[in-house]
């Protein structure tokens, strides 16, 4: 796992599917620590046009560039439907927030071919290296 984690952290481009404008959630708080470590971060949310002036994506489809790594930040139900997005979307990472997965989220993505990362917190991973 070590290894999958320290190669995402490489990537550049990453989207968090579950962006929220409430601040103290980690849908924002995520996507807030992946900019200000320079990291091309989008969001991806139904609910939401823009956040903080930035331009927010209803689907993984929609965005305007490939991602190099999906973070997951949204129920596990939500999670699955994402994965199938992703794979059309030839997205190589997936990041499973705490809460964001369970065994069948994560039977299906080994099934797609991602490599995956779980049990871990992106946000707490880059709060370490402040």
């Amino acid at each position: 796992m070590d290894k999958i984690k320290e190669e995402m952290l490489q990537k550049k481009l990453w989207v968090v599917a579950g962006v929220t404008a409430k601040k103290d959630r980690f849908g924002y708080k995520i996507w807030k620590i992946l900019k200000d470590h320079n990291y091309e971060a989008y969001g991806v949310n139904p609910n939401y046009d823009e956040i903080d002036g930035e331009k927010v994506y209803h689907s993984v489809k929609d965005l305007p560039k490939k991602v190099e790594v999906l973070d997951m930040v949204v129920r596990p139900n939500i999670a699955l439907k994402t994965l199938e997005e992703a794979k059309e979307a030839n997205i190589e990472y997936i990041w499973f927030q705490p809460g964001s997965y369970n065994e069948e989220v994560i039977e299906k993505a080994k099934e797609l071919g991602f490599k995956i990362l779980y049990g871990d917190c992106v946000y707490a991973a880059l709060k370490q290296k402040e």
